[in-house]
């Protein structure tokens, strides 16, 4: 889906996270701008280190102290979401922003049944009685896919495999019936095929409940089957973003190309993978001008000097002095 103007739902501009220490402050992230429209997958990835959780730990404003909003604003649905108080974020978490983060243990109340904890989130966000909220439950959790739901929900989370608390983990961020879900590494602890079921399940749940979906990854393989488009981090901004068929199929920052080129291709055999020279740098190493510049094969003086802002670089939007000069 390519979302006009009027469906947008998300929108970040110039976001900056900082971390204050003993030695400094720490810009972990460096002025970050994107938008999610409604019922759209946004897919976005990077190295270890990139920004990408931290991302979504701001949007749903579950940054971990020091760690603080500097600059910049978070809007849902045209209002301001990231000077919000506690309470009233509360509200919205959960509400308006579900969450689905890597491990399910670490969502999942392992002392409550699994239709106590969700019939408590859908009573605390949505006015109905226990009986109606508990029948809300199980039609969730037959939507994400668990057999014998009715019979299951007053199970306990231990006694779900780690690809079916995955799906209850998704049936508890998706209850209270958000507008929009990030989701942070979902598929990453789980077998190739329940991999491949969760997929489906979350671009469905985009296509008919309209959801956006913000999906925080570092596998390409799920971005490609997954996404409508892709932002590409390193370093704590967005190096590119834009359709994820053209970002995958045609890159135009070097970073990206570097990404693609290091993926294996199933229809040819290559003596060695491809790969980046050199390492992402850390927050407290980062180099003037473009974070990239020292692992750049097509680096020039400017790209030393000057921070790239994301311009048109073909298909796409790229954080690359190349495409201001071919511009000029």
């Amino acid at each position: 889906m390519a979302g006009g103007a009027d469906a947008t739902l998300l929108e970040v501009r110039d976001l900056v996270v900082e971390f204050p220490t003993r030695r400094g402050v720490l810009r972990a992230l460096d002025g970050i701008s994107f938008s999610i429209a409604r019922g759209e997958v946004l897919g976005v990835v990077g190295e270890s280190g990139a920004g990408k959780s931290l991302t979504g730990a701001a949007i749903i404003g579950l940054l971990e102290p020091p760690g603080r909003v500097v600059g910049g604003e978070i809007r849902l649905d045209g209002q301001r979401i990231d000077n919000l108080p506690q309470a009233a974020m509360r509200k919205v978490r959960g509400k308006r922003i579900g969450a689905i983060f890597q491990d399910p243990l670490t969502t999942l109340n392992p002392l409550l049944s699994i239709g106590r904890q969700l019939v408590e989130t859908i009573r605390t966000h949505l006015p109905l009685s226990e009986s109606e909220a508990r029948e809300r439950a199980i039609s969730w959790l037959e939507e994400v896919g668990i057999p014998a739901a009715r019979q299951r929900i007053d199970a306990y989370p231990h006694e779900f495999s780690g690809g079916m608390r995955q799906r209850v983990v998704i049936a508890l961020a998706l209850c209270a019936e958000p507008e929009m879900v990030v989701a942070d590494e979902p598929t990453t602890a789980l077998d190739v095929s329940i991999q491949a079921q969760i997929i489906a399940l979350m671009k469905r749940l985009a296509a008919e409940h309209g959801t956006a979906v913000m999906l925080v990854t570092h596998d390409m393989g799920v971005i490609a089957e997954t996404c409508d488009r892709v932002a590409v981090m390193y370093a704590g901004r967005i190096a590119e973003i834009g359709p994820v068929r053209e970002v995958v199929k045609h890159p135009s920052h070097p970073y990206t190309s570097g990404l693609m080129a290091s993926i294996p291709a199933l229809d040819r055999k290559v003596a060695r993978l491809a790969q980046i020279e050199g390492a992402m740098p850390r927050l407290t190493t980062i180099p003037r001008g473009c974070a990239f510049n020292p692992r750049c094969p097509k680096a020039m003086d400017v790209c030393r000097q000057e921070k790239p802002g994301l311009r048109p670089a073909g298909a796409t939007m790229a954080a690359c002095h190349l495409y201001e000069v071919e511009n000029v």
